[in-house]
């Protein structure tokens, strides 16, 4: 059940803005793409409107985390709908708003390093990287780049360990909501 979910998200959300969410820093990018000034300034007009890649990162991660919760909330409802079981909206809610605001967090990248440099494992995310092969002129990677963050690496694989945890956690939370108020069918 959870894999299922977890792979119609990826078909559901997009996909700039999971390459995207975790972009920081007070250099100015492009409103409408997330791409550097300093590689095209001339652009004027409604493409021209640029923010920092800090305000771009956090707009990417709402809309990731927006996508994530609005399916995972609506699947939940089908399954214990569909299993005849009517969990309350405030214990579906509080549940959701637990995945969420870690989700946004976690996404944001510095508090899972954080995390991740407490517990001791800053030589296992150097250490487990990947390279992304070259794509050709006018691809994402033009050239061979090896990736710190994505799918493959450590920090990937610690931030899903953390969603899944949490998530178990945000499940435990509305299921003691659920049944402390006697709602069980």
């Amino acid at each position: 059940m959870r894999h299922a979910k977890k792979a119609a998200t990826k078909f559901v959300q997009n996909s700039h803005d999971a390459s995207t969410k975790g972009m920081h820093g007070s250099h100015l990018v492009y409103k409408n793409d997330g791409s550097p000034v300093e590689e095209n300034p001339w652009r004027t007009g409604k493409v021209g409107r640029t923010c920092t890649a800090s305000a771009y990162g956090r707009r990417s991660v709402s809309r990731h985390v927006a996508s994530y919760s609005a399916l995972q909330l609506a699947s939940t409802i089908a399954v214990t709908r569909t299993l005849g079981y009517r969990v309350p909206p405030a214990a579906l809610l509080t549940g959701a708003a637990i995945n969420a605001v870690t989700h946004g967090i976690l996404d944001r990248r510095d508090p899972l390093l954080w995390l991740a440099e407490k517990a001791g494992k800053t030589g296992y995310i150097k250490h487990a990287t990947v390279v992304r092969k070259a794509g050709g002129e006018g691809t994402e990677y033009p050239e061979a780049v090896q990736d710190v963050s994505g799918p493959g690496t450590a920090l990937m694989e610690l931030d899903q360990a953390a969603h899944r945890a949490i998530g178990v956690a945000a499940a435990l939370v509305t299921t003691w909501l659920t049944l402390r108020k006697g709602d069980r069918r």
